[in-house]
């Protein structure tokens, strides 16, 4: 596997970086998930595009210009000969003191991955998640805007744990009010009454790209969406549930904390927007070769 490394393309066994690299003593950086289908990286743009607002927010300058962090993008995949898989781009503040002070850390670091990835077994894209409500909160946007892709992602990972330790492969995640923000690593959105509601990003959810594409979808497919505050009886009382993200795709959900949602299997809606985006997944994107 080659990995794109300050400017180079190395083999995985040469990809290091420093212990002293605050990405790695403070979790000081920022990162995006790309997906490649057919031989197309998706929505390469907009994920590049949020990459240096996330960076901009943290005033984490990247020594790169937007047009070359495109390139190595996808020069990585097309040295990995992928036509289908994933990216993880990695942007650090780069090597300083073991203090805090950023300011100390002369030159950000950026490394590029290109491999696989299947964030679910195949059954629950075809049967639907059981999804539970963990305890950890969301963070307020006062504390870290949840539009920053960082690298600390503590937050998160623990409430992966409470999902996990409860035979659950997901959990919803609330924010300080009792407001669903989203997953752990998804939005949500919920069908009632052929209306598709999802979470206010100001309620902490994070405007993921794949979100985007649903939004977009649904206006082709004639099909309203309305963004607002839910709580998690929205979801108890819904008709169909599904999930989105990068990684995750659109996958269905059929139960919150045990309660079955509609029928317990996934719905017309949802699958029709599954196939609309795979529809429009594996015809467009920015062409690896």
């Amino acid at each position: 596997m080659k990995i794109w490394l300050d400017g180079e393309l190395v083999d995985q066994s040469e990809a290091k970086i420093s212990v002293f690299d605050h990405g790695v003593l403070y979790g000081d950086g920022v990162f995006e998930g790309i997906r490649i289908y057919n031989g197309r990286v998706f929505r390469l743009d907009e994920h590049i595009r949020r990459l240096f607002d996330s960076a901009r927010a943290i005033v984490l300058n990247i020594p790169w210009t937007f047009e070359e962090v495109v390139r190595a993008t996808v020069e990585t995949v097309a040295a990995n000969g992928l036509k289908d898989g994933y990216i993880r781009l990695v942007v650090t503040r780069g090597v300083g003191g073991l203090g805090l002070n950023p300011y100390l850390c002369p030159k950000a670091s950026m490394f590029i991955i290109a491999s696989t990835i299947q964030l679910y077994p195949q059954e629950h894209y075809d049967n639907g998640l059981a999804l539970i409500t963990c305890a950890t909160r969301r963070p307020a946007p006062a504390a870290l805007m949840p539009q920053v892709k960082s690298l600390n992602y503590l937050n998160n990972i623990m409430a992966k744990v409470e999902a996990i330790q409860a035979n659950a492969l997901e959990a919803i995640m609330l924010n300080e009010q009792g407001y669903v923000a989203e997953c752990t690593g998804d939005n949500i959105f919920v069908l009632k009454n052929g209306v598709i509601y999802t979470p206010r990003i100001s309620d902490g959810a994070l405007d993921g790209i794949t979100r985007s594409v649903i939004l977009e979808l649904a206006g082709k497919l004639g099909v309203e969406v309305r963004e607002q505050a839910m709580t998690r009886y929205d979801i108890y009382i819904a008709d169909e549930c599904f999930l989105t993200g990068t990684a995750a795709e659109v996958i269905p959900v059929v139960s919150l904390d045990r309660r079955t949602i509609g029928d317990g299997k996934p719905g017309e809606i949802t699958a029709r927007f599954i196939a609309a985006f795979r529809e429009l997944a594996n015809s467009t994107g920015t062409p690896v070769a």
